[in-house]
């Protein structure tokens, strides 16, 4: 038999080396990389003679029921579930920390026991004192929650075999160790196998198993990728400490759509659910101002409506400033570019602010034709309508792409008493609107039509 190799892992981004290095060569952290045995040895020549059990096959159009589904009651965090939570599902929440990630599935514990669900919180970064506070102070305290703090994963799935409830909360999978793993709880190594134990049961036993995931600076969730490959969804809390807002997104879903959103708002009591998020987004904004463009985009299956703020100021520096909060730094930098090129409009020399209002985060490409109304109104120092709602998907030509659902963005913009849109000219709109529909094919004729010659 082979002789098991030792692997040098990165412990920021489970990057794997052959030999120990003082900066990992993948993600350029430094002392990270740390010493791992392997989790199995294997065969060392093939699995051998022995054969293994025939795997039942069957056919493509063989029918079977949709999952049965347990609904908590919190109509937003259902919304992101696809529409409950399906037994035996294995679920991963990451977010930053202190966002209210704990806050949130502490209230999805009480929610689902009270609607009787058999529910356990387990605690690894929390005595159980600390978590009955929150309790006490989110109003919960007699919930018929099931309470725990530990860190060993094989009292903690000894005790969920032996209780065998319907949803199980795991806070968090960077606190649990293995005996069977000789590494230091948090390490690659341990959250990839206490992943594994997690879902493996989850599987088994037809228990919903939800798991906290902490995040790195960049955002994503700590540890190999692989777990978040192993669970069938993956949930993002998110949301800015300046603002009460917070976004619960899906990134996966094995069970429903994914980018489906669910929005709350951080109040003393705990966290409440924004029913229209599309409301409360644009609740501030006041008077039309320069810089202010409102955007009509889709977020999983429901239309929001946001606020893009721009602010472009002369720069004293060399190189000017973009500073981007909420969109995607890369894609600004091609609009600004298209917008030099194609309709001769320079940036350069000028500092340039982006921000989302209400700490939501913008994607989707749609957004494009928003983000240069924005830039432009700041630039010429001329307000938009406070009536009129714009998308559009920008292309390196100059040219505005139609984009999805047009339909639904439309209405959901009508419903907010908005009565003139811009959008590209091939959009497909079915049925006639209440609503003076501006028809644009490309960023030059838009910069005509709305702000002059440029």
């Amino acid at each position: 038999m082979a002789k098991p190799v030792t692997t040098f892992t990165c412990q920021e981004c489970g990057a794997t080396h052959k030999k120990w290095a003082g900066r990992c060569d993948a993600c350029g952290a430094w002392n990270t990389i740390v010493e791992e045995a392997p989790l199995s040895q294997g065969p060392g020549r093939g699995l051998g003679a022995a054969k293994g059990k025939t795997v039942p096959l069957s056919a493509l159009s063989t029918h079977e029921p949709p999952p049965p589904r347990a609904e908590s009651g919190m109509t937003e965090f259902d919304r992101v579930l696809g529409g409950g939570l399906v037994p035996g599902s294995a679920i991963l929440v990451g977010g930053d920390p202190g966002i209210g990630k704990s806050t949130l599935l502490l209230q999805a514990a009480a929610a689902f026991a009270n609607r009787g669900q058999q529910a356990i919180y387990i605690s690894g970064e929390e005595a159980s004192a600390q978590v009955r506070m929150r309790a006490q102070r989110l109003g919960l305290a007699e919930a018929p929650v099931r309470l725990g703090a530990e860190t060993a994963l094989r009292d903690i799935l000894t005790t969920l075999d032996a209780e065998r409830p319907d949803i199980a909360i795991i806070d968090s999978i960077q606190t649990l160790w293995s005996d069977t793993v000789e590494a230091a709880p948090g390490s690659v190594s341990q959250v990839r196998a206490s992943a594994h134990e997690l879902v493996t049961f989850a599987k088994k036993r037809g228990v919903a198993v939800v798991i906290v995931g902490h995040v790195t600076k960049e955002g994503q969730i700590a540890g190999p990728r692989v777990v978040e490959h192993m669970v069938d969804t993956v949930l993002y809390f998110e949301g800015e400490r300046g603002h009460q807002f917070r976004i619960l997104r899906a990134v996966k879903n094995r069970f429903g759509p994914a980018d489906e959103i669910g929005v709350f708002e951080m109040t003393g009591g705990g966290l409440a659910e924004v029913a229209n998020p599309s409301a409360l987004f644009l609740s501030e904004r006041g008077q039309p101002s320069p810089g202010s463009a409102v955007f009509a985009g889709i977020e999983g299956t429901r239309p929001v409506l946001t606020e893009i703020q721009a602010l472009v100021a002369p720069s004293t520096l060399a190189s000017p400033r973009r500073t981007v909060v909420g969109l995607d730094s890369g894609r600004v930098s091609t609009i600004l570019a298209v917008l030099e090129a194609r309709c001769g409009i320079p940036f350069a020399g000028l500092d340039v602010f982006l921000n989302v209002a209400g700490g939501m985060r913008v994607q989707e490409p749609a957004a494009d034709l928003a983000i240069a109304a924005a830039l432009l109104s700041a630039r010429e120092d001329s307000a938009l309508p406070a009536d009129c709602v714009t998308f559009g998907e920008i292309s390196l030509s100059g040219a505005l792409r139609p984009v999805a659902q047009a339909e639904n963005r439309l209405k959901e913009a009508q419903k907010l008493g908005f009565s003139h849109a811009i959008i590209p000219a091939s959009s497909k709109i079915e049925g006639s609107r209440d609503m003076r529909l501006d028809r644009i094919a490309d960023l030059t004729s838009f910069v005509g039509e709305v702000f002059g010659a440029g």
